[in-house]
């Protein structure tokens, strides 16, 4: 009795020192009900303070102690979290946890240590080496995979060309004309388009060193007048010949068949079918509809009585042949 006892007393001890039922059950070597029997219910913590109570306890350990160091050492030397959790062989959600609020660095700061890790791996000589070359910001970052702004950091100010056009060499260098060649060409009857491709300039340059009596250009009064056309009824097109003659289409028109099927028969597009058949004999939307698309004549009585037998509304349904919807309402 005494043992049971003292037994009990030491129990209620290192449960109130924090300890769990199952590490007291373990020290113990007995089970978790055993000892939950020797603790009062009025003591007995919930499920959230337990889970409390067992993360502070788990924090004790000299394990969770050695690991957040690591956790802090890592990422305080620069790592992102990603890198830090791969190089433990945690989650990254597990490094977080580790981290106390003030350790953590903000969004923008992240960006800017990201950068400046990948910036120190960019060969800064080659760079300045492109770049004097004539290479430009924006084509050394899309070939670095960086931002030009991080090329720009990385080049001497002294080096740095001023904003603008690159002048670029042409392909082929203009060519000297005088104004007495381009007379003579031009009323040798070369046009001023052909002039102007062949020099290098622009037709209005060419234009400029020909007199106006000289020029062939038309005025709007000499413009020749087109003939006036006859009038007279207008004649239709070339109708296409179909495999279906016009009677044989209204026929199966009339018979029920849709604009597309006879379009598919005839190896045609059903608008061409649709202009062989007269306006008053095309269908509407809402009649084409129910004619493509008959449903079945199923009373509510037949409904009903399937559903009396335990069959649910889609099993009814694909049954009679509507959506469960049509049957529900129909119901």
């Amino acid at each position: 009795m005494r043992d049971v006892k003292v037994l009990s007393v030491w129990i209620r001890r290192r449960y109130r020192e924090g300890a769990s039922l199952a590490v007291v059950a373990r020290e113990l070597g007995v089970s978790k009900s055993t000892v939950r029997r020797h603790v009062p219910a009025r003591e007995r913590r919930d499920a959230q303070a337990a889970a409390r109570q067992r993360h502070r306890s788990r924090a004790k350990t000299p394990y969770e102690q050695a690991l957040r160091a690591q956790v802090a050492r890592l990422y305080g030397s620069g790592m992102p979290q990603q890198r830090v959790a791969a190089t433990l062989g945690i989650s990254v959600e597990a490094v977080v946890a580790r981290l106390a609020p003030k350790q953590r660095r903000s969004r923008q700061e992240a960006a800017r240590l990201a950068v400046e890790q990948q910036g120190e791996l960019l060969p800064r000589d080659e760079i300045v080496a492109r770049y004097a070359q004539g290479a430009t910001v924006a084509e050394l970052g899309r070939l670095y995979g960086v931002h030009p702004s991080t090329i720009r950091r990385r080049i001497p100010d002294d080096l740095i060309r001023s904003r603008g056009r690159t002048p670029q060499t042409r392909l082929r260098p203009r060519q000297v004309f005088t104004d007495e060649e381009v007379r003579r060409r031009y009323a040798a009857g070369e046009s001023a388009y052909a002039l102007a491709r062949e020099f290098g300039v622009s037709p209005h340059t060419i234009r400029a060193r020909i007199p106006d009596a000289d020029w062939r250009a038309r005025t709007p009064g000499e413009a020749p007048v087109p003939p006036p056309c006859p009038a007279g009824p207008r004649t239709g097109g070339v109708r296409m010949v179909l495999a279906l003659s016009d009677e044989e289409i209204l026929v199966r028109y009339r018979a029920g068949q849709s604009a597309t099927a006879i379009g598919r028969a005839a190896g045609v597009d059903c608008r061409t079918i649709l202009r062989r058949i007269p306006e008053t004999e095309r269908r509407g939307h809402l009649q084409a509809q129910r004619l493509n698309r008959p449903a079945p004549d199923v009373d509510a009585d037949t409904i009903r009585t399937l559903r009396a037998r335990g069959l649910s509304w889609e099993a009814i349904g694909a049954e009679v042949g509507l959506s469960a919807k049509t049957v529900r309402a129909r119901a």
